[in-house]
């Protein structure tokens, strides 16, 4: 094979490759699919936040916005996968004043934990 026929084709590879890689998961027909299908937008937005009623802040937080809390911190896919099914604790909710929801409610009847992780870890790898 010739050389520079090689080096020409390495380059345009390791100029795609960064593309395919940087692929915006805001866009995954399956994962926005599931989320319908499961009830989540019905609370949350992706990046613009879901409208609360009668004017008041969005019933839940965007997913870029939990997907920036949760940046780089250990255990959090664990941690959220259990919140979707179990809900949360409105005593102790970081986005209160953020957002007119109080908690979490428990969804382990609209989802199954396989499919939760999968939707966590979506969400998670959105970039702001």
């Amino acid at each position: 094979m010739n050389t520079k026929w090689i080096q020409t084709l390495s380059a345009a590879l390791a100029l795609c490759l960064p593309l395919a890689a940087q692929a915006d998961p805001r866009q995954d027909e399956a994962m926005l699919k599931l989320a319908s299908a499961s009830g989540c937008l019905s609370c949350h937005g992706i990046d613009a936040p879901k409208p609360g009623p009668d004017g008041l802040p969005p019933v839940g937080p965007t997913w870029a916005d939990v997907a920036a809390q949760y940046a780089g911190k250990p255990g959090a896919a664990d941690f959220l996968t259990r919140v979707v099914l179990e809900g949360s604790n409105p005593y102790s909710s970081h986005w209160k004043g953020k957002v007119s929801g109080l908690a979490m409610p428990p969804n382990a009847v609209a989802i199954t934990e396989r499919d939760a992780r999968s939707l966590v870890h979506w969400i998670l790898a959105m970039k702001r």
